[in-house]
């Protein structure tokens, strides 16, 4: 049999695929074109006016203080050391928003399931509820709670020892940091890793027999045993930073703002809702013959749901929940509104100060653009995985 000639590519003007090519071109550079044309002319007019531009001002002293940071700050310290605080803000609130909603919408999405009406009820009015009511608005009520109906700092509420919580926020313990928390960290990370070569393991046993351990017990074992033997290796440090109550405040612990806990409350029960969503369509994806076989093989209905239909509904959730996810992260924008200093909040006041305008929207759009991208990119990873594990 012989064989075909080599397909040669042809530049004539007949040929559709030198046609297609040209016409991206041209429309690349149409784009190119435009874009540069607004970016001259807009530089042109901020001379025009007297306005300065560029990143320079990054660098200088921005003059104002955070009054709440992850990473100390002060107002002698740079624009762009206030950018990093503002987004580790952010990324604080977004991190601790993902997993509670994660955790509280997927339990609201099992109860949509349940077979007791009350449950099924309150999940489903739940849902309905906090959809339905804009997310902004959500946050001005948590923060009318918060700072409103707690008691003052003098009558905080006591619920258990060394934790506090009035209109000032939330008091509690935390250790002090010593050498021997780096040891107990590393143990940390020991576990993780010994988490993922049980997990290796478990994935064989299962493609070789059929049947595989229990992953999620010992894997919570793995975690704990590796960061207690860090933690007793690097000399057991267990000195507490508690709050205690003085005449008229609390000092000393760690604490968290009104602010924080709006937003962090707010972003949470309002994903979560879209997130039981989510949970439930994923679940109802499951062919029924999948009940009907858990049913034959006398397995109780939790076993079912963890052992046959949250595996296969995963590759169901996985993509809507990547959403969810990217929509916390930039909803915790929205932080501004009850005085979260988180990026845009940094943001908006560098502008008023500086008025490079241009310059601090694109500092915000480019750390939202990196959060989503990493979100995305992190999902997609595990969303392959997921696949590779059922087939």
């Amino acid at each position: 049999m012989a064989t075909p000639p080599p397909k040669t590519r042809s530049w004539s003007w007949r040929s559709k695929a030198f046609r297609g090519v040209l016409y991206q071109v041209i429309v690349l550079g149409l784009i190119f074109a435009a874009g540069a044309y607004l970016f001259s002319n807009t530089l042109e007019n901020m001379r025009v006016r007297g306005i300065k531009s560029g990143f320079d001002f990054i660098t200088q002293p921005a003059g104002f203080g955070i009054g709440e940071s992850v990473v100390p700050f002060d107002s002698s310290e740079s624009y762009g050391k206030a950018f990093l605080v503002g987004l580790s803000n952010t990324f604080r609130v977004a991190i601790l928003g993902i997993i509670m909603a994660t955790l509280l919408g997927t339990l609201v999405g099992i109860g949509r399931l349940s077979r007791n009406l009350l449950v099924r009820s309150l999940s489903g009015a739940y849902v309905d509820f906090f959809r339905n009511v804009p997310l902004l608005l959500q946050l001005f009520i948590w923060y009318f709670v918060l700072t409103e109906m707690l008691p003052p700092i003098e009558e905080a509420l006591h619920p258990m020892p060394g934790v506090f919580f009035s209109k000032n926020g939330l008091q509690f313990p935390h250790p002090e940091w010593a050498p021997g928390h780096w040891v107990s960290l590393l143990g940390f990370v020991v576990g993780l890793v010994g988490i993922w070569g049980w997990g290796r393991y478990v994935t064989a046993r299962r493609a070789a027999t059929g049947d595989a351990p229990m992953f999620i017990v010992p894997a919570i074992l793995i975690l704990v045993i590796a960061t207690a033997a860090g933690w007793l290796i690097g000399g057991a440090p267990s000195v507490l930073d508690t709050p205690e109550k003085t005449e008229i405040n609390v000092v000393g612990g760690g604490s968290v703002t009104p602010e924080f806990l709006t937003v962090l409350f707010g972003l949470t029960i309002y994903t979560a809702a879209y997130i039981a969503e989510v949970v439930r369509a994923g679940i109802q994806s499951v062919p029924y013959g999948q009940h009907e076989a858990s049913v034959s093989l006398g397995l109780a209905r939790a076993k079912e749901l963890r052992l046959v239909q949250l595996p296969q509904a995963l590759r169901v959730i996985i993509p809507p929940m990547t959403n969810q996810y990217l929509n916390l992260t930039k909803n915790s924008s929205l932080a501004v509104a009850v005085g979260y200093p988180d990026l845009v909040s940094i943001s908006n006041t560098s502008l008023n100060q500086t008025g490079r305008a241009i310059e601090c929207i694109a500092i915000v759009m480019a750390c939202y653009l990196t959060l989503s991208l990493l979100t995305s990119a992190l999902m997609n990873w595990y969303n392959r995985r997921a696949a590779i594990k059922e087939r």
